[in-house]
């Protein structure tokens, strides 16, 4: 429902931020075509990575250029078909696909209204160690583990924890009342997007309420917390930095 009085629960500040569906534009995006494109997060805001929503119409198509940038991809709704290097595969809800820096990728054939989430970052190079391999998975067959015990809140790692990746993409899913066991306070960099659900998210000294498609920025050490409300579970996916040497 559009408010006609200019009130939004989008904030942006110096370390973190809150966009939900109601503040979409739409931006043209290089290899990206029959398709609206989000540019949620990037380097306008202060962030050292990208993420976006792409939903196509039928017949919409993405391929952009390989080059120094590495790619994570997340299917949210619908379906199409997937090419990173020479591998093919028809993805589906909760598919999902990892394409390193000088890797081609392209999603063809989408069904109309497919919604596609990526992160983008240039790859940082670990010395002694060989660049990481393209990934494709789906989270449904991810074994998820009780994050630090707790059954409330169960957490899925999407990409090899491996020194390699200078990327994690994770899924973490809460029952009602389930919560972060603290606050965090931490080097790496988020961004994030509520797949299903409603909640309170803690950044910084703020409380903001949030639920299924609201996007969120955190920057290193911005201090973190959620909990998740209603009655029906809640979950969202996310991106941190990880595997680079602190100096």
């Amino acid at each position: 429902m559009p408010d006609l009085f200019g009130h939004t629960r989008a904030h942006l500040a110096a370390r973190h931020a809150l966009i939900t569906p109601g503040n979409h534009v739409n931006s043209a995006v290089p290899g990206i075509t029959g398709a609206t494109t989000i540019v949620l997060i990037n380097a306008a805001m202060g962030a050292k990575f990208a993420q976006l929503l792409v939903t196509f119409a039928a017949g919409g198509r993405a391929a952009p250029a390989a080059g120094d940038i590495q790619t994570f991809g997340y299917v949210m709704a619908g379906s199409g078909a997937l090419t990173v290097g020479t591998t093919k595969a028809q993805v589906g809800p909760g598919g999902y696909f990892y394409a390193p820096a000088g890797q081609s990728w392209s999603l063809t054939a989408p069904k109309a209204g497919m919604q596609l989430t990526l992160f983008q970052k240039k790859y940082v190079p670990l010395a002694g160690t060989a660049a990481p391999k393209p990934v494709i998975g789906d989270a449904a067959r991810v074994k998820g583990v009780p994050f630090l015990g707790d059954p409330a809140a169960n957490l899925q790692t999407l990409l090899p924890d491996d020194p390699a990746f200078d990327m994690a993409v994770n899924l973490f899913a809460y029952q009602p009342g389930g919560h972060l066991p603290f606050v965090e306070v931490h080097v790496m960099e988020h961004g994030l997007v509520m797949l299903a659900g409603a909640g309170v998210y803690r950044l910084e000294d703020s409380w903001y309420p949030v639920q299924a498609g609201d996007v969120i920025w955190m920057a290193p050490y911005c201090a973190q917390w959620f909990v998740a409300m209603g009655k029906t579970p809640a979950s969202y996916l996310y991106y941190k930095d990880v595997n680079r040497p602190a100096i």
